[in-house]
């Protein structure tokens, strides 16, 4: 399969047609700034389960292939498995048990991919549906985000992150809820988290944000992670990997939606600043809602496919059980791309169009 990118070579002006493995590359480097901000405010777990991830998703891949009597090394070459493995590693908590990785991991490339048939094939983001599956599995373990380093009380070193994730235990004999706890003795959850907890609790939004860990716009790291991610997307963007019509329109929606309902009740939402900069906003723009397979294929199917997931990320975060929803609204979106794509396709000259 190729994927072709927008870029434009000189007179007669022909696209420049890109092979998968060099789409896929570029976008596993434009992950590189919000990788590094998760580096730097959530500590080497990040790189572990990205290791476990990456190589769980080449084996499951190569053991599919071997029984489906594909080529395998040719497959692999393309990088498709390596990015899934990368996003969905991105996606879940730095220090989560090594199982989690594994089962996440393996769904993404078993079930949502190979099973419809391979790259090209899959209805859903794999990345996504393996996150889910693991959110609903195991939501204690998926939710288990430890504090940012600066408002940790424990520091977490390399071999303490190998530690934790393979035994549940740091060197020195610290559990996963022990880590939680902030500078403080506070057990602190993810911004997003913490607000939609303290608000069932009955407190008001400006009271939720006078916590240490909203200290800055969206959150301590989350801002940062966010516009990380935001700076690879923009690098995408410019390259002519993405276009722009998914990334502008669920921004666009998302800000829409918070700004009103924060305009009409400011002590039970987040500003719209803070939707675009929490959680997992602009990876979910940039990287997973851009994915050419499981999106809208048509123009204006994009637009209306970004906007739906703008919509749905806000509704489930203002009302829904979980803290975020990126990745449900992703898929809730995909499930309603025959619809779109029927109803957004070019009309044929001289063939009615569809009312």
């Amino acid at each position: 399969m190729k994927f072709m990118s927008n870029a434009l070579m000189s007179s007669p002006h022909g696209r420049v047609r890109q092979s998968t493995n060099q789409v896929m590359r570029q976008v596993m480097y434009a992950t590189a700034a919000g990788l590094a901000a998760q580096l730097i405010f959530f500590g080497w777990g990040v790189l572990i389960q990205i290791a476990l991830c990456v190589t769980v998703a080449l084996l499951a891949e190569a053991l599919v292939l071997s029984l489906r009597e594909k080529p395998v090394r040719a497959t692999l070459s393309d990088g498709s498995a390596i990015l899934t493995g990368l996003l969905l590693a991105l996606s879940i908590p730095p220090l989560a048990p090594w199982w989690i990785a594994v089962i996440g991991t393996a769904f993404s490339i078993i079930i949502v991919k190979q099973m419809y048939g391979g790259l090209g094939f899959n209805l859903f983001n794999p990345a996504m549906a393996g996150y889910v599956v693991l959110l609903i599995s195991f939501p204690v373990a998926m939710t288990n985000w430890q504090p940012p380093a600066e408002l940790m009380a424990q520091s977490i070193t390399y071999l303490d992150a190998i530690t934790i994730i393979f035994t549940d235990f740091t060197i020195d004999g610290y559990s996963m809820s022990q880590l939680k706890l902030g500078v403080d003795g506070i057990s602190m959850a993810t911004p997003l988290d913490n607000f939609k907890t303290q608000l069932g609790q009955g407190f008001t939004a400006s009271e939720i944000t006078q916590a240490p860990i909203y200290n800055e716009h969206a959150g301590i790291g989350w801002q940062w992670i966010n516009l990380g991610y935001l700076a690879g997307g923009l690098w995408l963007l410019k390259n002519g990997i993405i276009r722009w019509h998914i990334p502008l329109s669920l921004l666009a929606s998302l800000t829409t939606c918070s700004f009103l309902y924060y305009a009409i009740n400011p002590d039970l939402g987040l500003t719209p600043v803070a939707h675009l900069l929490s959680g997992a906003t602009m990876f979910a723009a940039f990287f997973i809602a851009t994915d050419p397979v499981s999106a809208s294929t048509t123009v204006k199917g994009r637009i209306w496919f970004g906007a739906v997931i703008g919509v749905l990320i806000f509704v489930i975060r203002q009302w829904g059980g979980y803290p975020d929803g990126v990745a449900f609204a992703v898929l809730l979106a995909n499930m309603m791309v025959p619809l779109i794509d029927y109803y957004t396709k070019p009309t044929a000259y001289g063939h009615k169009a569809r009312g």
